[in-house]
């Protein structure tokens, strides 16, 4: 079969299980990955970061339904590995991953979906609205600016501080 062109194709036809298309769409990714590592990540995790993420996406591809989903997903699964590399290396959590993985163990399905809709509740209205419309209709940075007048950075700061006081509220 021939390469598939479109970026839709690609995903429609590695879901289907031809290895030239997956081949091709961890090509296409590898580029943008390895520049999002070199950000986030210490020079020397740059090369297993991206590799991982590629091993992730090559696995679990099958999950992926909508193009859309996929580089933000394969781009946090780069963050991930990043947080996780440099954990190792510094012997530390800036991120308090230990504490979050305890808390959500200590609760069940339900009490999370009242933790989370309690924590949503808390926000101020601005901040409210953004997550809103990122993680619950999945618009993009560029989307939102635009139904909210602003631009990408106020956006993506504004989402920030709305995540860190979600997380503040959930492990408080």
């Amino acid at each position: 079969m021939d390469s598939p062109t479109s970026p839709d194709a690609m995903l429609l036809a590695a879901h289907a299980g031809d290895r030239d298309a997956m081949a091709h769409l961890l090509q296409v990714y590898q580029p943008n990955l390895r520049r999002y590592a070199q950000q986030r990540c210490r020079i020397s995790d740059v090369d297993d970061a991206v590799q991982e993420a590629l091993l992730v996406l090559a696995r679990h591809l099958g999950a992926v339904r909508r193009l859309a989903s996929l580089s933000g997903w394969i781009f946090r699964v780069v963050q991930r590995e990043c947080r996780r590399l440099g954990r190792v290396a510094l012997k530390q959590d800036p991120y308090e991953e230990a504490l979050v993985d305890q808390w959500m163990a200590a609760h069940t399905p339900d009490g999370l979906r009242l933790d989370l809709a309690a924590a949503l509740e808390s926000l101020p209205p601005p901040a409210l609205q953004v997550v809103l419309l990122r993680d619950f209709e999945e618009l993009s940075i560029r989307e939102i600016g635009e139904r909210l007048g602003l631009d990408a950075p106020a956006v993506k700061s504004r989402l920030h501080r709305a995540r860190v006081m979600i997380r503040e509220y959930l492990l408080a």
